[in-house]
């Protein structure tokens, strides 16, 4: 560093030639100097101080904004970590129409062990075992004295359970509280709802995810945390759908029939009212799938026969020809047209059932009322079968249903390949292709409301719903003016409801086997039906999967002798539940006629 000399010598000189004090000018150098050093040293203390002034004022603004985070969060007590904890919202409550209770949550605990600090662990698996029988003491012996230190032993406890354990006293048992889902009917509604298990779990909470049902198809809305406090609201009626299960239930039971199902639609909004598939189950327990391969869908009590159960559906699809030719304007219900039984069709012969023949001409609203095969191949072709697909295709019988279950979009109907004219002739009476109940229901809830196709729903609805129209309201007015007819005094006669004017379709398809071709003693009987036919209101559709009627000296497996029965006995238990007052009739004068297909 170069310094300014103070008594430069050129300058020295210049001062002695003028006559002046030397010693002036190294003062003022000196003077020059210190202030110099003075400001140097204030320089560097400001800029000290400014550092230091930039570091305080990071760490109070870090201080403050981690105050303010905490003052704005919920006080919660210090917790000990463990693998997959996770803090969860509260899952929503499920409720039906009238706001009581389909789906809960209950709070419980978890038993978790760490073994490194048990006192006896083979005592603990002992007295482990006596409380929870399906627990071995040499099994759980050996998971607490194989080195971990953390193992579950029970994801839920009964509070006997917990207060069992808690007497056995061993420090390394272990409690965690947890939410879990309380299904508080048991097996009311099972299939609807489905049923929830645990996903991502810890000590200390555990996350509540649907598995089956709407449970899972509206899982984000359940567990959505801004509607933890707004239960869904479904479209059932707790009291009708138990009242439902009742009596499908005894009638799948006298009947011998190995599964049924039942839905009850409002033919106007798309709600379902009820639900039911049977056999059932309890989601509060809910069995885990048949893993064996060459068991049937059916024979599991998880699988939804009323949304899943694709099955052809027999005569209750000859409404549905008739329908269309009426639309298009191929026939009147008083049209005479070719019954003579049987039908010879290229090499396929087209009988009626038991071998009988209603022809040779029977009127289109015969057709539907003795439910004649033949009449009903003769109006098919007159439709065709590109008009055929069209008219069905707007009706869903092509597509899923969209239900919100998480098990409606896997269960599309069964559409044949290729559509020549046999094909059209065979599906107008409901053979060669299969669709599930809650197809039917939809198509027939579009007759009974005046031709309107409405979307199925488990929601509650608010106000009126809007839909394609299929067909009009004469067309559809005349259809269930026919199918009262079936009840009066065609294959329908044992579905009358004095004072509810039901009005249906019966059908019995003979079930195919696996290998090919069909069972000759093992059909689907199905009845679906609107009611009241002067200003139908709801549809009813009651399925059976292989009942037969042993009452009589034969055994009979008709739908007229199996379904028909039972829907009937629905009507008439659930019509003054839902506020339908009987309406009086004038007796019918002639006797119960023979039921059939």
């Amino acid at each position: 560093m170069m310094r300014t000399p103070l008594r430069p010598l050129a300058r020295i000189l210049h001062a002695r030639q003028q006559g002046e004090n030397p010693d002036t000018i190294e003062r003022e150098n000196l003077r020059l100097r210190h202030e110099a050093m003075r400001d140097k040293s204030r320089a560097r203390a400001e800029f000290r101080l400014l550092v230091l002034g930039l570091a305080f004022f990071a760490a109070f603004t870090t201080i403050g904004a981690r105050m303010g985070l905490l003052a704005a969060t919920e006080p919660v007590e210090p917790r000990a970590s463990a693998p997959g904890a996770e803090i969860i919202a509260q899952r929503a409550d499920i409720v039906d129409r009238n706001g009581r209770i389909l789906a809960t949550n209950i709070t419980t605990h978890a038993l978790y062990a760490n073994p490194k600090v048990m006192v006896d662990p083979k005592g603990v698996a002992q007295k482990l075992a006596e409380i929870f029988p399906d627990m071995k003491a040499k099994d759980l012996e050996r998971r607490f004295t194989d080195g971990r230190s953390f193992l579950w032993v029970r994801k839920v406890l009964s509070p006997e359970q917990m207060q069992r354990v808690h007497e056995i006293g061993d420090p390394g048992l272990l409690f965690g509280p947890r939410e879990m889902r309380l299904y508080p009917n048991g097996t009311l509604a099972a299939h609807v709802l489905g049923g929830t298990s645990f996903g991502a779990e810890g000590v200390h909470s555990a996350e509540v995810i649907g598995t089956a049902g709407i449970e899972k198809a509206l899982d984000a809305r359940l567990r959505d945390p801004a509607q933890g406090d707004k239960p869904l609201t479904l479209s059932l009626d707790l009291s009708v759908q138990a009242t439902i299960e009742e009596v499908l239930y005894a009638g799948m039971t006298m009947l011998n029939a190995k599964g049924a199902a039942a839905i009850l639609m409002d033919v106007r909004t798309g709600e379902i009212v009820a639900l039911t598939s049977l056999p059932t189950f309890d989601p509060n327990d809910r069995p885990n799938p048949l893993v064996d391969k060459n068991a049937e869908p059916g024979d599991s009590p998880l699988f939804n026969r009323a949304v899943q159960g694709v099955y052809e559906l027999g005569s209750t699809f000859k409404i549905f020809a008739v329908a269309q030719a009426l639309e298009l304007g191929l026939v009147a219900p008083e049209t005479l047209v070719d019954a003579n039984a049987p039908m010879q069709w290229g090499k396929h012969r087209i009988k009626e059932f038991e071998g009988k023949n209603y022809g040779p001409l029977l009127s289109v609203t015969d057709v539907i009322a003795k439910s004649s095969n033949v009449g009903t191949a003769h109006i098919a072709l007159m439709i065709g079968p590109l008009r055929q697909q069209a008219f069905l295709k707007s009706l869903g019988f092509f597509e899923a249903t969209p239900v919100e279950l998480i098990e409606a979009p896997g269960a599309r109907p069964l559409i044949p390949r290729k559509w020549p004219e046999i094909v059209t002739i065979t599906t107008s009476y409901g053979h060669g292709m299969s669709a599930s109940p809650l197809h039917l229901a939809a198509a027939y809830a579009a007759i009974g409301n005046g031709g309107v196709m409405v979307k199925p729903t488990l929601l509650k609805r608010e106000g009126p719903t809007t839909g394609v129209r299929v067909m009009s309201e004469k067309t559809a007015h005349e259809a269930v003016i026919m199918l009262r007819r079936v009840v009066t005094e065609g294959t329908a006669s044992l579905g009358e409801v004095p004072g509810y004017e039901v009005a249906g379709k019966t059908g019995t398809a003979d079930k195919p086997m696996r290998t090919g071709g069909y069972y000759k003693d093992k059909v689907v009987n199905t009845f679906a039906s609107v009611f009241p036919a002067s200003n139908p209101q709801y549809v009813l559709i009651v399925t059976l999967d292989e009942p037969i009627d042993t009452s009589g000296s034969e055994p009979r497996r008709t739908a007229g002798w199996t379904a028909v029965p039972v829907a009937a006995e629905i009507i008439r238990r659930v019509a003054p539940i839902m506020g339908l007052r009987p309406k009086l009739e004038p007796v019918a004068t002639d006797a119960v006629t023979a039921a059939s297909n």
